[in-house]
C-alpha cells in the first residue's frame, strides 16, 4: 500500500510541478472562455431574448446574463474534465519513451497497482483542477448576482466533477497506452483540444447536429457529464425566468431552451432519461477500468 501511495504521489508531483503542462491542460477551457466572451455569449443572450417573443419585460436582464455566464461555466468544466486527465496521463508516455517503465515494473508493485496509481493520480489532478475552477467561478458569479444555485446543487456539482474525472481518466488511460512517444501523444492532444468543445456542446449545442453525429458525441461519458452539469447548474436560473413569465408562454420557453441546449442525451434517435445516463456512465467507466488493467498487464508481463 505504501508503494502504491508513493507512486501515486510521484505522478501527481510530476503534473503539478510542470507549469507548462498545467497551463496546456487547461488550453481548451481557455479557448472556450475566450470564445464565449468575444463571440458566443451575445448570441446566446440574443437567442434567449428572441425566444421570449415579446415577454422580455417580465424577465430581468441580469437573469439572461447569469444564464449565459453559467452556460460558459458548464462548457469550461466539461472541457477541463477532458484535457486535464489526458495531460496528466502523458506521464505514462514519458516513462515509456525514457524507458523508466522497465524500472517501475522491476519494483515490488504489481501491474494492477502501477496502472491504478497512474489512474488515481490523473483522477485526483482532474478533480482538484476542475473543482478549483468551479469554486472560483461560483464566487465570481455570486458577486455579480443571484446564481439560483442552491446548497442542494453544490454537492451534486462536485459529485459530477468526481464522476467526470473517473470516467474520462479511465477512457484516456486506454488511449495513452497505445502511444510510444510524446510527439504522438502531443499530436493527439491537439486534435482532442480542437474537437472536445464540439463533442460536449461547448461551442455549438449538440442538438444542432444530425442524429448520427449526436449519437457519436453522446457515446462519450464526457458529453453525458456535461449534460448533467447543465441540469444541475442551469435549472435554477431557467426556472426563475420561467416563474417570472407566469405561464404567459404556455411553458414553451423552458421546454424550447432545454431541447436546444440538450438537457437530455439522445442516442440512435431515442432520448435517454437521467437514470439511464447514470447507468451508462457507470458501466462505461467500469468497463474502461477493466480494459486498462488488462492492457497494462499484457503489455508488461512478468518474465
Amino acid at each position: 500500500m505504501r508503494g502504491f501511495v508513493g507512486f501515486t504521489k510521484r505522478n501527481l508531483l510530476i503534473y503539478f510541478k510542470d507549469f507548462q503542462t498545467v497551463v496546456f491542460s487547461m488550453l481548451t477551457s481557455i479557448i472556450v472562455f475566450l470564445l464565449y466572451m468575444f463571440f458566443i455569449k451575445d448570441s446566446y443572450v440574443n437567442a434567449v431574448e428572441e425566444s421570449l417573443d415579446g415577454l422580455e419585460s417580465f424577465v430581468q436582464s441580469g437573469d439572461t446574463d447569469m444564464f449565459a455566464n453559467i452556460l460558459l461555466l458548464v462548457g469550461v468544466l466539461g472541457s477541463a474534465l477532458i484535457t486535464v486527465p489526458f495531460n496528466c496521463l502523458s506521464t505514462i508516455v514519458k516513462d515509456k519513451e525514457q524507458r523508466i517503465d522497465y524500472d517501475i515494473c522491476a519494483t515490488p508493485l504489481k501491474r494492477w497497482q502501477i496502472v491504478l496509481s497512474y489512474f488515481t493520480a490523473a483522477t485526483l489532478s482532474a478533480f482538484i483542477m476542475t473543482s478549483a475552477i468551479l469554486t472560483v467561478a461560483l464566487i465570481i458569479l455570486t458577486s455579480k448576482g443571484d446564481t439560483y444555485i442552491g446548497m442542494q446543487q453544490l454537492p451534486m456539482a462536485y459529485g459530477l466533477i468526481l464522476a467526470g474525472s473517473v470516467s474520462a481518466t479511465a477512457f484516456f488511460m486506454i488511449v495513452v497506452l497505445f502511444f510510444k512517444s510524446t510527439s504522438a501523444s502531443g499530436s493527439f492532444f491537439g486534435i482532442l483540444s480542437a474537437t472536445s468543445g464540439f463533442v460536449i456542446g461547448a461551442y455549438i449545442p449538440v442538438s444542432q447536429f444530425s442524429s448520427e453525429i449526436r449519437t457519436l458525441c453522446n457515446a462519450f461519458p464526457a458529453s453525458h457529464i456535461t449534460i448533467l452539469f447543465r441540469n444541475v447548474l442551469l435549472s435554477g436560473v431557467l426556472e426563475h425566468i420561467d416563474t417570472g413569465l407566469q405561464g404567459r408562454d404556455g411553458g414553451q420557453f423552458l421546454k424550447g431552451i432545454k431541447e436546444f441546449l440538450t438537457f437530455k442525451a439522445d442516442m440512435f434517435g431515442k432520448t435517454i432519461d437521467y437514470p439511464s445516463t447514470i447507468i451508462y456512465i457507470t458501466g462505461f467507466t467500469f468497463l474502461s477500468i477493466c480494459v486498462m488493467i488488462i492492457m497494462y498487464a499484457n503489455t508488461y508481463k512478468r518474465k
